[in-house]
This record gives structure tokens, C-alpha cells and sequence, in this order.
């Protein structure tokens, strides 16, 4: 029993004191002083993330119109590339057709001027081949087969000459073309129409369709 009394002794002199300290006005102002603390320090808290969400939305606000602008110029530039690059690829274009053209024109004509001054060589053996004696029998043997030998070289002469596309122009009969025919002299004739070549002087050439020489003719008149 004692012991009984001494327990319920302690439990009755604990709860005195929880009496007295809530009692005792200097408890409840401390802790009512901390809660309004504790409250303005949670009211600091939510103005200073309302500032700071404030202040991001600002900020990614300013960076997207940065970014736009940004695009804005980038497609620009962009437009601004591809356009310097399509004239780049045309004028490219432009140049390799001209220079296709150009080498096309060099491999057909670049060797006129050789050309003119070799057919000098096949008019004087043309004339040399129409001056020799027809009837060929009666020459001796070494002048015979000379002029055999004129004739031979002539004739290959004038079949390089074609296939390396070099045409003659032999215009008896046809009607007078400034464009490839030069006039020597006019002659009347019965037996052609007035302006009709009627005698080649000197035959001339082409050079696919471009004139090498022309053809000194005579022309018929009234």
C-alpha cells in the first residue's frame, strides 16, 4: 500500500506542474509569439516564390521573344543562302553549257585555217590533173605513170576532205547564193536564165555549214 501511495503521490505532484504551466501566462505568450513567427515567416515564404515565379515567367517570356526573333532572322539568312545558291548553281549551269558549246565549236572548227591554206595545194593539183593529156597511151612511161600518181593523191585528197565533213561546192547550173558564191564576171547566155552560175573559176569549200571558201563562178546575164 505504500508503495501504492507513493506512485499516486508522483502522478498527482506531475500533474500539478502541467496545472501551473499552463497557468502561467509567460508560457502562452512565448507561444504565441512563435507561431506569429512561424506565420510570417511562411508569409515571406510564399511572397518571395511569387516574386521568384513572377520573375521566371519574365524571364521566359524575354527569352521566347529573343528565340523568335531569333528564328525570325535565322529564316532570313536561311532564304537568303538558298537564293545565292540557286543563282550560283545556274550561272554554274550557264557556264558548263557554254563551255560545252565552246568545245564543241573548237573540235568542228578549230582547224579552218589549216584547212584553207591546204586547199591552195589541192587546186594546183586539181589544175595540174585537168592540164595533162587525156589520152594517156601515147606519153612515155615515166611521165604516164607520173600523171597516174597526181591523180591518185588527188583523189584521196578530196575523199579525206569528205569525211572529215569538208564539202565542195560545185555550182554549175544553179542559181547565184551570195552566201557562198562570189561572182568573177557576167556573160550572156542562151542557155541559161540571167543570174545562173554558168563557169566555176575556183571551186569552194564548207566546213560542216560553215564557208571556208566560197566559189569564184561566172554568172549568165541578159
Amino acid at each position: 500500500m505504500s508503495k501504492f501511495n507513493d506512485i499516486n503521490n508522483k502522478n498527482e505532484k506531475t500533474n500539478n506542474k502541467k496545472k501551473n504551466l499552463d497557468k502561467d501566462p509567460s508560457n502562452s505568450v512565448d507561444s504565441l509569439s512563435n507561431k506569429n513567427k512561424i506565420d510570417e515567416n511562411e508569409e515571406i515564404k510564399e511572397e518571395l516564390n511569387k516574386e521568384n515565379k513572377e520573375e521566371l515567367n519574365k524571364e521566359n517570356k524575354e527569352e521566347s521573344i529573343s528565340e523568335s526573333e531569333d528564328l525570325g532572322l535565322d529564316n532570313k539568312e536561311i532564304e537568303k543562302l538558298k537564293d545565292q545558291l540557286l543563282r550560283t548553281l545556274a550561272e554554274n549551269e550557264n557556264l558548263r553549257k557554254r563551255t560545252s558549246k565552246d568545245i564543241d565549236q573548237i573540235k568542228r572548227f578549230g582547224h579552218i585555217n589549216f584547212v584553207r591554206d591546204l586547199l591552195s595545194s589541192v587546186d594546183n593539183l586539181t589544175r595540174a590533173v585537168k592540164a595533162s593529156p587525156i589520152e594517156k597511151e601515147k606519153l612515155d612511161e615515166p611521165i604516164k605513170n607520173l600523171i597516174i600518181g597526181v591523180e591518185i593523191v588527188l583523189k584521196e585528197i578530196n575523199s579525206v576532205l569528205e569525211k572529215n565533213s569538208i564539202k565542195r561546192i560545185d555550182p554549175i547550173g544553179e542559181k547565184f547564193d551570195y552566201n557562198v558564191h562570189q561572182a568573177m564576171y557576167e556573160a550572156p547566155s542562151d542557155k541559161y536564165e540571167p543570174g545562173t552560175v554558168i563557169e566555176v573559176v575556183q571551186s569552194g569549200y564548207l566546213l560542216y555549214d560553215r564557208l571556208v571558201r566560197p566559189a569564184m563562178v561566172g554568172i549568165s546575164k541578159k
